[in-house]
């Protein structure tokens, strides 16, 4: 009798670490400065080339020795990755192609930054992040050709340095989602036109893009796919199951790897789960530890890929490395093979804590930054495929570092708790409704029609730059410092007067960034010296960290505002972040609700109101930039969010008399989602974006039955440009088919501290005479 031999097992894969992305701008932001030494001319196109080149060598070369099994490539960028993908789809604006033809890279600038002549592309925020991205710009006319040569040289360059390498691109569906028709209603743009339609036109040109990456040697592509994760239409996710029945059905194509962070996949995960595609990349930290579950209900991808997104790819706490491990474990049969990685790219956190030597050493241990995370992911790695034991030293500290940080004095005040608790509804409204309090502001004020002013900042200087890390080092004193405080303010007051500007503000010479200034002076938050983090292009941020309750010791903003109202007989307005921007651009504490953070600061905010209106300040600007962006993605998530945040603003506000007038201030995103929101802030008067997309807001306001002051940008500080007076003067003209001459008002779109002096005087003196161009002809009739 003979029996059959047995088949020997299948070995089962290795479990790899991986990521998503990394910081781009090296660890001394050296990528900053080659591309802004290029724009200035300093620095020639092959040096910037050269320097783009080690950098990301570095990085590939460091997250290999930290232990990731695989690196991403094409993720790097010299200004923003979804401008990388108009350019790799050939999906150049026709305004910008002559120029992308000359020169590519000075043609990739113009559209990231525009021209003297040519604006640039609308820019907004990347889902709910501080990330900035370039909105496509597409028509029915549009048409998609691969160029595929950044990913293809990114590719080699990590091949050839012996590394397994995966291009990260961003997906069709997500492309398409985030675009937008081209401005103007142009010829062939019919009303109603969505880029989705385009869909069939767009798969061939990744198609090709895919086949010339296979054939420079990649195992796998990632197609990243976060849109996915918002409410979808039915029709939006019969798009998606097209798009990757067709990528997936291409016999000339590399393994695919769809991915989605942010948020939990919902309705989407079956239509990705179900797509003939090797695997799925999913974020299991937040709000979006749901995809567990839902991957179980659904019965998981027996035989594919997870890239389990298990360190949070967008906060600076320690991982909770036996939570983590926990997670894994039950993913493990739920999928052919489960992988390691953050929750999304690393270009959301700064860079290395060990960078930041001032924190306290038993501080520093809760914080994990992009080269912890990775430290983090790998460990995760080795523990899962072999073991606890083996990584048992990294989860002793990690639980030493999760007790330091549980039990500390400075995540809770007994005294700042007490006081929350005892808010009241009437805390948070004004005395007088609306319609009463603007005759009481208007018979104090005394402003003209279509009243002009800026948003805050001034720019920020070489010098005043330099007085700063001078105080700091000690070259000059205190005294010393706060004098050029004051002459930079004397200049900026001068100069708003001659202008003709009617309510100034001081400048905010003595700020360093507009959260980071208030977080330095605000108990239970710490400020990093190094951690920079990418908010658009070459503009990177500081974000303070958020790790315990929060108090006011003392008047942040008093002092220089009243010395600038002191010299003038025209309003100043005091200027204050923001509860929910505070928050939004902060890494915020995660061991209790966002709510509750934020009334802690709204109420530190609103002892800062009472003194500046004690001192005289007749105008008061809370800014809230962010209160779109920290939207939650799912429309369900939303009701609760909304309720704290509109809350918070008007705690901060609400103490004030009837004739202080309140302002407020957001940018680039979309409002369309938040109208309601923004009337229940109860401010007296919003500024917001409205240049690039062409006074769009106004006519959203207008729609939804807005009934305050508005104030609509008519000058993109984002862009080098000098707007001339008939621009402006035309984007009031529009502004007024919507909103009433006496709610008007006329500002920037956002402030100035980005800007030079010599661009900065001369818009501002178009602005004013556009204003005072558009005043005459309401007063002619």
């Amino acid at each position: 009798m003979t029996t059959a031999s047995a088949t020997p097992p299948t070995p089962a894969p290795a479990v790899r670490a991986t990521a998503h992305g990394y910081p781009r701008q090296g660890p001394q932001r050296e990528l900053k400065k080659a591309v802004e030494g290029y724009w200035k001319g300093r620095v020639q196109a092959a040096e910037l080339h050269d320097t783009a080149a080690r950098l990301r060598r570095e990085a590939w070369l460091e997250l290999a020795a930290a232990g990731l099994t695989e690196v991403p490539t094409g993720q790097f960028s010299y200004y923003d990755h979804v401008l990388d993908t108009s350019v790799m789809l050939g999906a150049v604006p026709e305004r910008h192609r002559a120029a992308h033809e000359a020169d590519p890279l000075d043609g990739y600038f113009a559209m990231a930054r525009g021209t003297q002549d040519v604006a640039p592309l609308e820019m907004t925020k990347w889902f709910d992040t501080n990330y900035h991205y370039l909105v496509p710009e597409l028509g029915p006319g549009t048409a998609f050709t691969a160029d595929p040569g950044a990913q293809l040289a990114q590719y080699r360059e990590a091949a050839a340095l012996g590394l397994a390498a995966r291009p990260v691109l961003v997906g069709p569906i997500t492309y398409l989602l985030l675009a937008k028709p081209a401005p103007g209603v142009a010829p062939g743009v019919a009303p109603g036109f969505e880029p989705l339609t385009l869909l069939d036109r767009l798969l061939p040109a990744y198609a090709a893009v895919l086949a010339e990456l296979k054939a420079a040697g990649a195992e796998w592509v990632q197609l990243d796919e976060p849109a996915l994760v918002q409410d979808r239409t039915p029709a939006e996710l019969g798009a998606a199951a097209r798009a990757y029945r067709e990528l997936g059905a291409l016999t000339d194509r590399p393994k695919l790897l769809v991915a989605s962070y942010f948020d939990r996949l919902g309705e989407a995960l079956p239509v990705l789960a179900a797509a003939p595609v090797e695997g799925l990349a999913l974020d299991f930290t937040g709000r979006a530890a749901r995809n567990l579950e839902d991957l179980a209900a659904a019965g998981g991808i027996p035989g594919k890929r997870l890239v389990a997104g298990v360190v949070d790819g967008r906060n600076v706490w320690v991982n909770d490395l036996k939570r983590s491990l926990t997670t894994l474990g039950t993913l493990l049969g739920l999928a052919g093979q489960v992988d390691v990685a953050p929750s999304c790219s690393l270009l959301h956190v700064p860079l290395d804590v060990a960078a930041e030597r001032d924190l306290d050493p038993q501080v520093a241990r809760w914080l994990a930054f992009a080269r912890q995370k990775t430290a983090e992911t790998a460990t995760l790695a080795r523990g899962l495929a072999a073991g606890t034991g083996v990584i048992a030293a990294e989860l002793a500290a990690n639980r030493a570092a999760l007790a330091s940080r549980a039990g500390s004095a400075l995540t809770r005040d007994p005294a700042v708790r007490a006081r929350a608790a005892a808010v009241s509804a009437a805390d948070a409204r004004r005395a007088l409704p609306y319609a009463e309090r603007s005759l009481a502001q208007r018979a104090r004020l005394g402003l003209p029609p279509l009243p002009t002013t800026t948003i805050g900042s001034f720019p920020q200087t070489a010098e005043l730059r330099a007085a700063r890390a001078d105080l700091r080092a000690g070259r000059i004193d205190a005294a010393g410092y706060e004098e050029r405080i004051a002459a930079e303010i004397r200049e900026v007051i001068g100069f708003q007067e001659k202008t003709g500007i009617d309510v100034l503000v001081h400048g905010e010479p003595e700020r360093n960034d507009m959260v980071q200034y208030f977080a330095e002076r605000l108990s239970g938050y710490l400020a990093t010296q190094h951690g920079w983090v990418q908010s658009y292009g070459t503009r990177y941020v500081r974000p303070p960290i958020l790790a315990g309750d929060i108090s006011r010791p003392q008047p942040m903003t008093v002092r220089w505002t009243s010395y600038a109202q002191s010299l003038t007989g025209l309003p100043v307005k005091g200027m204050l972040t923001g509860p929910v921007t505070m928050l939004a651009w902060s890494f915020v504490r995660d061991d209790q609700p966002l709510g509750d953070t934020a009334r802690q600061v709204a109420l530190a905010l609103r002892d800062e109101v009472a003194d500046l209106e004690a001192a005289g300040t007749s105008v008061i600007q809370v800014d809230e930039p962010a209160l779109r962006e920290t939207l939650p993605l799912r429309a369900a998530d939303r009701a609760a969010y909304l309720e704290w945040a509109t809350e918070s603003f008007r705690l901060t506000t609400a103490g004030v008399r009837p004739d202080t007038q309140i302002h407020t201030h957001m940018c680039y995103a979309e409002f369309g989602d938040v109208l309601r929101a923004i009337e229940e802030l109860d401010a007296d008067v919003i500024s917001l974006e409205a240049a690039r997309s062409h006074m769009q807001v106004a006519r959203e306001l207008a729609g939804a039955g807005y009934p305050r002051e508005v104030g609509p940008g008519v000058y993109d500080i984002h862009s080098p440009r000098v707007p001339s007076t008939e621009e402006a003067v035309a984007l009031l003209r529009e502004g007024l088919r919507a909103i009433p001459a006496e709610r008007l008002w006329v500002n920037p779109d956002c402030g100035l501290k980005t800007r030079g002096w010599a661009e900065t005087r001369t818009s501002l003196e178009h602005l004013v005479a556009a204003a005072r161009t558009v005043r005459e002809e309401l007063a002619g009739g």
